[in-house]
């Protein structure tokens, strides 16, 4: 237990810098800021940096805000696609894959709704991952959840909140591999497909369903994907669904942005929602590099 606690500590101190020079290229990126700038920002050596920047995002600092603007959103965003094309969905061929996961979501019974969880056994675990440490929870049946936590103690209490007639089984390590699935290099990724059992209204699901489809790398925009699904004037009712996704990542929520660009709220916050896609354009962008010079 102390090791894993120890692994995530440490986890989250490389993301708190890796966050941290994020919005700093971000506030500064029409400046072009050098890597000796952003080091001194953070007071870390050039090289300290460009070396655990390059390990968390896959790209440089230079690169990754060649990747992520706000302008740059905008301009994707104003082509009227209601998914936004990219080279490569959900991954390239051969080694470089960037993504090879295969999700099935299905929603939770009626009757588990209604009895929160009675006669469920739900067993977590909190793993650190390049986002800080995360709850992983799930059943016989799939994972249930996957949220980005402070700690053990506030994702115990998140979970009990949500389902409190279950069976809670804390098990060490329980969601260990499947983190290093979703957040290790990609180049690693693979296994059999995912299913997510999850508790949400008709509506809710949905809109996690429609969530799926958008593609690794992507954004669309809250009234998009209500047309999408075709409900073009429930952008706000989407959008309130969207808030409630219980499974960080995996049901991407997070590539969802609002029509002029900005971010949008993010259940676990604005920077977080940030990083994420920030990664996920750095990765996409390397392994397009790696495809055409192979």
């Amino acid at each position: 237990m102390e090791a894993i606690l120890s692994a995530a500590a440490e986890s989250s101190r490389d993301y708190a810098r890796v966050r941290d020079a994020i919005r700093y290229l971000v506030a500064h990126a029409d400046a072009q800021p050098r890597l000796a700038d952003l080091a001194g920002e953070l007071h870390l050596s050039e090289s300290r940096l460009q070396r655990l920047f390059t390990q968390w995002a896959g790209v440089s600092p230079k690169r990754f805000i060649q990747q992520l603007t706000c302008e740059a959103a905008k301009a994707r965003l104003a082509t009227g696609e209601p998914l936004l094309p990219l080279s490569h969905e959900l991954g390239l061929s051969g080694g470089s894959r960037l993504h090879d996961l295969f999700v099935t979501l299905e929603a939770m019974t009626p009757g588990e709704y209604q009895r929160g969880g009675a006669g469920l056994d739900i067993g977590w675990s909190v793993e650190a991952t390049r986002f800080g440490p995360a709850l992983l929870a799930q059943t016989a049946r799939g994972v249930c959840a996957l949220q980005f936590v402070a700690d053990e103690a506030a994702g115990e209490a998140w979970l009990r909140g949500q389902w409190p007639n279950a069976a809670l089984r804390w098990r060490e390590g329980l969601g260990r591999a499947l983190c290093r699935r979703l957040f290790d290099p990609l180049e690693a990724a693979g296994g059999p497909p995912l299913a997510l059992r999850v508790q949400g209204s008709n509506f809710q699901i949905q809109v996690w369903r429609a969530l799926l489809a958008v593609p690794y790398g992507g954004l669309i925009g809250y009234g998009q994907l209500a047309a999408g699904m075709g409900r073009p004037g429930a952008a706000r009712a989407v959008g309130n669904a969207v808030g409630a996704n219980p499974v960080a990542w995996l049901i991407p929520c997070h590539r969802v942005i609002r029509a002029a660009g900005a971010l949008g709220g993010y259940r676990w916050g604005e920077e977080r929602k940030l990083d994420l896609i920030g990664w996920e354009c750095a990765r996409l962008a390397g392994a397009e590099r790696a495809a055409w010079t192979a």
